[in-house]
């Protein structure tokens, strides 16, 4: 294939652009905030099914206090009926007095034994209520720090963008005055060889394997036309030849 020397010089020029375009998608896809996110975005799932079990068991507290706290009103209700019966002097058989008395001391303990259970739920619940606010704090701690990174990432992106934009368009405008068949074997060998299709030679070595050429190669470079384009023997990219190859 032959183009002119300044078409494969220009040939470097859009293999500059293609490199800063590859550099943007990378700095794109690495910035900081995406590894931040990711772990205040676990960190706040953590949390927040900490606070669901902690909400759940304020609930379950919340239910059960309201049961030990009828219990006991039913409690205490039967046995101020049983003390009326007792005052009222309805009840003259010592048999039943003495089963009535002993219902109503019975019913004291049991009022006692519940008036504990319903004191133990409510401190449950209260150090539950507890739980809940301080959970409640970090999640809004949390989210706050995950929408600080994510306003930094989306305006980080923007910028990106905005300058891939900018180089895509000028990647255009020059891949645009390059030869097509000429543009058609570097995006070929570019899609092949990791990005880059096409290298300088300088000071006889190519840039784009590092590699610096053998007499015999550089004796076949300089023996080629200038608008011949060659290939580097190692890696097979286009070899655009400059004032600097050292030939």
């Amino acid at each position: 294939m032959n183009a002119a020397p300044a078409d494969q010089i220009r040939l470097l020029d859009v293999q500059a652009l293609d490199v800063r375009l590859s550099q943007l998608a990378h700095r794109r896809k690495s910035l900081p905030e995406h590894a931040e996110i990711e772990s205040l975005t676990k960190d706040l799932t953590q949390l927040r099914d900490l606070l669901v079990a902690a909400q759940t068991e304020e609930s379950d507290c919340a239910r059960e206090q309201t049961k030990a706290e009828q219990d006991v009103d039913q409690v205490r209700q039967r046995a101020v009926r049983d003390q009326q019966r007792l005052d009222s002097g309805a009840i003259t058989s010592p048999k039943d007095l003495e089963n009535l008395q002993k219902e109503i001391v019975s019913l004291s303990k049991r009022q006692g034994d519940l008036e504990d259970v319903v004191l133990e739920v409510m401190e449950r619940r209260e150090s539950a209520q507890e739980r809940v606010a301080e959970l409640t704090e970090r999640v809004a701690s949390v989210q706050a720090k995950v929408d600080d990174a994510t306003a930094r990432r989306d305006k980080a992106q923007e910028e990106i963008d905005s300058e891939a934009a900018a180089v895509a368009k000028e990647r255009e405008l020059v891949a645009g005055s390059v030869p097509a068949d000429l543009m058609k074997l570097y995006e070929k060998i570019r899609g092949q060889q990791g990005g880059v299709g096409a290298a300088r030679l300088y000071q006889r070595r190519c840039e784009g394997c590092n590699i610096e050429l053998n007499i015999t190669e550089l004796n076949d470079v300089r023996s080629a036309a200038a608008d011949s384009v060659v290939r580097c023997e190692n890696c097979r990219r286009i070899l655009v030849r400059t004032a600097e190859s050292g030939l």
